[in-house]
């Protein structure tokens, strides 16, 4: 019985934050790579077209760009909503737990009031929609320039085109929030 005397409200909201905190920096460590990734994958597809000669690689940059973007953007969305939790729901509610008027957890809304933040949000968001939406497009404009885009290939990378498209307005939706 002494072992659930120790629980308090306070404890269990504090291993919480623990808990959360833990998987947001996790999940930003994988988002970041992420980035990488898409960029070896592209990277690689480009190299082999170009000692290959076959354009119709080309195509496999979209479904690269599609997969690892919409896999970032999905981590991106928890890593804020983490954030947004610690915020709006936890800090007050370990604040009214400890009676203390002062906001915890200062750092969550500190590093939001930076000077530079707008700047750096619409730069990476940038750098998101020319990694994920603006590079295999560039790819896909490529291959229907070339001679060997035939009307089957023509109908998949115009499908793709428009998938990417849907994929750029969930990274511009996403960046609003």
């Amino acid at each position: 019985m002494a072992a659930t005397e120790d629980v308090t409200e306070s404890r269990l909201l504090l291993a919480e934050y623990d808990r959360i905190k833990e998987e947001q920096k996790t999940r930003i460590g994988f988002r970041d790579n992420l980035l990488y990734f898409t960029l070896a994958g592209t990277t690689a597809v480009l190299a082999i077209t170009f000692q290959s000669g076959e354009v119709r690689l080309l195509l496999a940059a979209p479904v690269i760009c599609l997969v690892l973007g919409w896999t970032y953007l999905a981590n991106d969305e928890k890593i804020s909503a983490v954030g947004c939790y610690i915020r709006e729901q936890l800090a007050p509610r370990l604040a009214e737990l400890s009676g203390t008027p002062r906001a915890v957890f200062g750092w969550e809304t500190y590093h939001r009031t930076d000077a530079g933040r707008g700047t750096r949000k619409r730069l990476q968001a940038a750098v998101d929609l020319i990694t994920y939406v603006a590079l295999p497009l560039i790819c896909l404009t490529a291959f229907w320039c070339s001679p060997s885009a035939g009307p089957a290939l023509v109908v998949v990378s115009a499908v793709q085109a428009l998938v990417q498209t849907v994929l750029g307005w969930q990274f511009v939706r996403h960046r609003d929030r």
